[in-house]
């Protein structure tokens, strides 16, 4: 059906021939990535080698062949395990028989989407943060859905960085090589048997890339490598690291996932119905297309412009300025003039990413360029489509701020991969068969009303205490490795109680995400932490390697680390990942989030936290402003104060406010079989409203009803 299916036969045969006959329809499931939100699925693998499993950083394809043929022969002969095997393998293959619906996308001209990073599962580190795990979320949903898409990005070898903190607080990174030969994934070869080639003129060189494929359940996801041998080291580094430092570096990389990515495409043989650019970083692509338009007989310049704005969609997703890079001129034509002249027009190039097209002094930017040449445009919350229409308005010169052409689609989260553990299990029980299909329609949510509330609470109290466990392990782990003294390496085993309150502050750590407002009045955090009810802190992140003031922020929190209470009771987990992620989402009782407003485009770790029974304490920014409702969680503030410092302190004051007279003492407040029914009311309130609405089942529906179909989104 797509580019690449013999590939993947191929390399499923072979995987098949090393396994034990009853364990061979495994090859077929390591190879899908559906098994990853297919409820017991990493179950299963783990199941063979547990060790192994963890070793290999739940990759199946390096379980399956790197595991003793000792544990795979006792796995073989175990015929309960045996029988869970086919009947994951059966699920997998018939969700790949299910007939495609008419729509306006096909197989044949399915839906692309370009995105500069996907968070599809732990193993595959393409990702950095909260883009690609939206990425990731699409492509699942699209498989679930059977709505015909491909997914483009580039096949990074070293992933985004990981990180150590040092004894001080202080972030170090370091890369490891992905090595996809050793993924679940194959290089895409043509009729010949040969890898199928593309190239990209970038700076003076013709840079080659081969393509590789990763199965999102019925979505394939096509990956351009450049580190072949008949490139240069430059060449080779473009698809190194992701977020590379080196400017020019992120150019090369932004032209080839754009350019590179139509031209794979083309050499593929897909045609896409429409190509959604995930942010900016793809937008190059758009004059590849043009030059595709122009070689049409007839085709004049203003034709080709038209038809390749009937192709093109555009999603924008921060109004932070590191998230809408621009580039002097001379930077952009040392690495691209090539692709300029392909065009046809240096300056003609270079204008259309200005603010102003006909100021030569005004740098060019990849969200400006995508916003002039897309049909359709839209930020990923309500209020975010607020900030973009005014942050984008000089784009359109003559229209009044609410009339720019930015809509929004709120973003979602894919709940089959977030929703897992005591409540997946809960929920599972009483919204009826095959209700993950449903999640968007409220109806689906309804029957939470009657969850008797003990039932609940047991579930919440089961996914802190699995929570609380791994804390211990694994912070317990990185203070070993950092070289902290034993005392404090040992306390979070001890210190940290099942039955406690936990509060959860994750995410890529940015300055605007604020984590420095839980330490802005330590003596107020540390009275929570050792109050006559305490409660715990789990907090996790990862700055980016060139931001220092985001690596302070850590820093500063460290400075506390040996106040009394504070070592069993508040913990900071190294290098935060999809697999962390999981665990945190589902395990804490509390999320918060405090971004300075109006820098919250959306944030999607509260979505999934409420999919796990968890509640929200945030700002009234990106998400959180359309969702909370008054009973379905806390909110802060979220109005727009120049004063930065005095907002801080201010939203610090509100934090701790909330913390201590509402949120504690409602976690407290027990009746006879010692269940909080206030709070239990709340969670309930929490899954009936977040639930359909920040799925990605609405989400994806939003974007095919919406933004794909071309009568319903020109502008």
């Amino acid at each position: 059906m797509f580019a690449g299916d013999h590939d993947i036969e191929h390399a499923v045969l072979e995987l098949e021939a090393m396994l034990p006959e009853p364990l061979r329809p495994l090859a077929r499931v390591a190879y899908d990535y559906r098994w990853s939100w297919t409820a017991d699925g990493a179950d299963l693998f783990e199941a063979i080698d547990p060790e192994r499993w963890a070793r290999a950083g739940h990759n199946p394809r390096r379980l399956l062949t790197e595991t003793h043929h000792v544990m795979l022969a006792r796995a073989a002969a175990d015929a309960s395990f045996v029988g869970s095997v086919k009947r994951i393998a059966a699920e997998l293959a018939a969700d790949r028989a299910r007939p495609w619906p008419a729509g306006d996308a096909s197989p044949q001209h399915p839906v692309a989407f370009f995105s500069c990073e996907f968070g599809v599962h732990g193993s595959l580190p393409i990702y950095a943060g909260g883009l690609g795990i939206l990425a990731g979320d699409m492509l699942k949903e699209a498989s679930d859905q059977a709505l015909p898409m491909v997914g483009v990005g580039l096949m990074y070898r070293t992933g985004y960085f990981h990180q150590r903190i040092d004894v001080t607080g202080y972030q170090h990174e370091y890369w490891l090589d992905a090595d996809p030969e050793r993924l679940p994934c194959v290089k895409v070869t043509g009729a010949d048997g040969r890898p199928v080639v593309v190239s990209v003129p970038v700076d003076d060189e013709e840079v080659t890339a081969h393509i590789w494929r990763v199965d999102v359940g019925r979505v394939p996801l096509y990956l351009l490598d450049t580190d072949l041998p008949q490139n240069s080291q430059m060449g080779r580094w473009i698809t190194s690291r992701l977020y590379e430092s080196i400017r020019a570096i992120r150019l090369a990389q932004y032209a080839m996932l754009g350019v590179g990515g139509v031209r794979a495409l083309r050499a593929l043989g897909i045609e896409p119905r429409v190509y959604h650019l995930n942010e900016g970083h793809p937008a190059l692509g758009v004059f590849e297309l043009l030059v595709q338009a122009q070689a049409q007989p007839g085709c004049g310049p203003d034709e080709a412009w038209r038809r390749v704005r009937e192709q093109v969609v555009f999603t924008t997703h921060t109004p932070v300025p590191a998230g809408n890079e621009t580039y002097q001129r001379d930077e952009v034509l040392a690495m691209l003039g090539r692709i300029a002249d392909v065009v046809g027009d240096r300056e003609h190039f270079l204008a259309m990413g200005r603010i102003d097209p006909a100021n030569t002094g005004q740098a060019t930017g990849l969200t400006a360029l995508a916003l002039r040449v897309s049909r359709h445009a839209n930020a990923v919350s309500r209020r975010h489509g607020q900030v973009a229409r005014a942050m984008w308005q000089p784009l359109f010169p003559g229209r009044a701020v609410e009339q720019v052409p930015i809509s929004h689609v709120t973003n979602g989260v894919h709940v089959p991969t977030w929703l897992h553990g005591p409540m997946r299990e809960l929920l599972d029980r009483h919204l009826g068969e095959g209700w993950l299909s449903r999640a968007d329609q409220p109806a689906t949510w309804a029957p939470v009303l009657n969850i008797p509330a003990a039932d609940l609470w047991a579930a919440r109290c089961a996914a802190r205490r699995q929570l609380v466990e791994m804390i211990a392990r694994r912070a317990t782990s990185d203070r070993l490795s950092r070289g902290d003294p034993l005392d404090y390496a040992e306390a979070p085993s001890s210190g940290f109680d099942p039955d406690r309150l936990t509060i959860g502050f994750a995410r890529r750590l940015a300055t605007y995400k604020r984590l420095h407002l839980v330490g802005l009045l330590p003596e107020r955090a540390l009275a929570l932490i050792g109050g006559a009810q305490p409660v715990q802190f789990v907090f996790a992140g990862k700055a980016h390697p060139d931001d220092n003031a985001a690596k302070d922020v850590v820093r500063q929190m460290f400075a506390l680390k040996r106040a009394p209470g504070v070592a069993g009771r508040a913990a900071f987990l190294e290098d935060y990942d999809i697999p962390l992620a999981g665990h945190l989402v589902a395990g804490c009782d509390v999320w918060v989030n405090v971004p300075r407003p109006p820098n919250e485009a959306s944030g999607t770790s509260g979505m999934k936290s409420c999919l796990g029974g968890g509640l929200q304490l945030s700002v009234l920014d990106g998400w959180w402003a359309e969702a909370w409702d008054g009973s379905n969680g806390w909110a802060i503030n979220g109005d727009v104060d120049a004063d930065t410092s005095a907002q801080d302190l201010r939203d610090a004051r509100a934090l701790f406010d909330l913390l201590e007279h509402e949120v504690l003492p409602m976690f407290h407040e027990r009746d006879a079989d010692g269940v909080p029914l206030r709070w239990v009311a709340m969670m309930r309130r929490s899954l009936l409203s977040n639930g359909p609405r920040f799925s990605a089942t609405r989400m994806l529906r939003d974007y095919a009803d919406q933004v794909y179909r071309r009568e319903a989104s020109s502008r």
